[in-house]
């Protein structure tokens, strides 16, 4: 091509007039460069200051709960809310009010909550764990049923355990132990998986059945009620006639 055997000039000069032909792109570029650049940091920084004012304000409402002021963790809970609804500050938040409301005798205050983060939260665990509380809280309330519809489908691993024993409570809430107690061992033939085995065990002796199931009794066909011996159990031996016994 030609522009291969172009001086030094020559080529200083053709650069000198793409630039002068095509200056307000050039600059057009220069300054949207500049732009994204700006507007990128000053995101960063934004969200940055965000996150930090959401933690600032969540350790306050810690404090606040262990020092237990209700009114005051109970504003702050609703500031993280309003604030920054996206943020797992806010899911925590809704924990919290749900929380209060319990502590307060007014566990249906708890269910509005409970069901936001159950519903809409991120966090997969955290979820489980609202589905949980708005099970028991609904047992509180009379609402087995509504209880045992919150924990239908799929049972969670990491959570079967838990999800078996509150299923199993709901159940004993409506004088069914015989589904009560199907739900407790379930919970321990799972190896517990989150609950406890021994308040399970005491839950099940509780309703007067043995916390694991009897054998099945092994019946043979055929044999008599009384004196019967299982295959391949010895024979018991003929008794030996006492040698002082006169003969007939």
């Amino acid at each position: 091509m030609a522009e291969d055997y172009l001086t030094d000039d020559e080529e200083l000069e053709r650069i000198k007039r793409v630039i002068a032909e095509n200056w307000l792109w050039v600059a057009a570029g220069i300054v949207l460069g500049a732009a994204l650049i700006f507007g990128y940091r000053y995101y960063d920084a934004h969200r940055n200051d965000r996150a930090l004012r959401a933690a600032a304000q969540f350790d306050d409402m810690s404090a606040a709960l262990d020092a237990n002021d209700a009114d005051k963790s109970r504003q702050i809970a609703l500031g993280l809310i309003k604030d920054f609804p996206t943020s797992p500050y806010a899911d925590q938040a809704q924990l919290v009010l749900a929380k209060l409301g319990v502590d307060a005798g007014k566990p249906g205050e708890a269910i509005g909550p409970l069901t936001e983060v159950m519903n809409n939260s991120k966090d997969s665990e955290l979820k489980h764990v609202a589905r949980l509380r708005l099970a028991r809280v609904l047992i509180d309330e009379g609402k087995p049923d509504e209880a045992i519809s919150t924990l239908a489908g799929d049972t969670p691993g990491a959570f079967g355990g838990l999800y078996h024993e509150v299923r199993g409570d709901a159940f004993l809430a409506k004088k069914d132990s015989k589904d009560a107690v199907a739900e407790y061992r379930a919970a321990l033939d799972g190896g517990g998986s989150g609950a406890d085995a021994a308040l399970l065990e005491l839950k099940i002796a509780d309703l007067g059945v043995s916390p694991v199931p009897a054998p099945p009794t092994v019946m043979l066909q055929g044999a008599p009620m009384s004196g019967a011996s299982l295959p391949g159990a010895p024979t018991p031996a003929a008794p030996v006639p006492s040698p002082n016994k006169a003969k007939p």
